[in-house]
């Protein structure tokens, strides 16, 4: 059987180490898991040549938003923040998708000790922003701004703020330092984007700064936030805790975490 982790880029991805660590731990021998170079208008074609030893894909920006849209059945999540990161082939040769960032997002910020009530700022509003906006919904954030580079990407998220009930502001891009203070700042954007507010951020030490990049780490803004005493969650974290749900999707069988986790700090310290 076989998986892999399909975006652009997606070169540096650790997905293969910590699925491939699963399958030996999980006794699961013939299982490979690789990575496929694929931008979002690609994704539908290479959806269609695969076989039926194909269990699943990981999918990473920028192709969220097409892999929901390709599926023949979506999970009330992913359906909710229009945003897939998860393709399950089934037995009838359909595509199932489901979104482990928000439930993976969930379990990281929980983790960092957010609890109810938070007020959070998430910068960004593609398609990791829609999981964020979600996993703020299941931790019963108070308030929620989303900071945009463009005024209409922050309206394209109102319904999902309406499916999973949150409250949404929107925010300008250049005013984002005046956001920081919040409980939660959690950065959903490309490498490089949020680079310039590191200057300028005015932390609290009591935020929870997560960061959904980890290539490479740490990022300017997540090195300011540590400077300041905040909690910081970067995107490895994230990438385990959603690989788990990614993995029992795919093989059916509970997920050899420890193993999984192990491989990831192992390739981490390597690299």
């Amino acid at each position: 059987m076989r998986a892999a982790v399909v975006g652009r880029p997606v070169a540096h991805s650790l997905s293969p180490v910590i699925h491939e660590a699963g399958y030996a731990a999980a006794g699961l021998t013939g299982w490979s898991y690789t990575r496929i170079e694929c931008g979002a208008e690609e994704l539908p074609g290479l959806v269609a040549t695969l076989g039926p030893e194909w269990a699943g894909l990981s999918v990473t920006m920028p192709g969220k938003e097409e892999a929901l849209a390709l599926a023949d059945e979506a999970s009330p999540v992913a359906a909710a923040v229009g945003a897939a990161n998860t393709l399950v082939r089934r037995p009838d040769s359909t595509w199932y998708a489901d979104n482990t960032d928000v439930a993976g997002m969930v379990d990281v910020l929980t983790a960092a000790g957010v609890v109810a009530g938070a007020t959070v700022t998430v910068l960004g509003a593609g398609g990791t922003a829609r999981a964020a906006l979600a996993a703020a919904a299941r931790l019963d954030a108070a308030e929620v701004t989303v900071v945009a580079r463009r005024a209409e990407a922050v309206h394209e998220l109102r319904p999902v703020a309406r499916a999973v009930g949150v409250p949404l502001t929107g925010a300008a891009w250049d005013g984002a330092p005046t956001h920081a203070r919040a409980d939660v700042v959690i950065s959903t954007v490309p490498k490089g984007v949020a680079d310039p507010l590191a200057e300028n951020f005015d932390w609290r030490p009591g935020t929870v700064f997560f960061d959904a990049l980890y290539d490479p780490w740490p990022t300017p803004l997540a090195a300011a936030a540590l400077a300041a005493g905040c909690r910081v969650v970067s995107g490895l974290d994230l990438l385990l805790a959603q690989a788990v749900g990614q993995f029992e999707r795919f093989t059916g069988v509970p997920a050899p975490i420890d193993a999984m986790a192990a491989a990831l700090t192992a390739a981490r310290h390597s690299g």
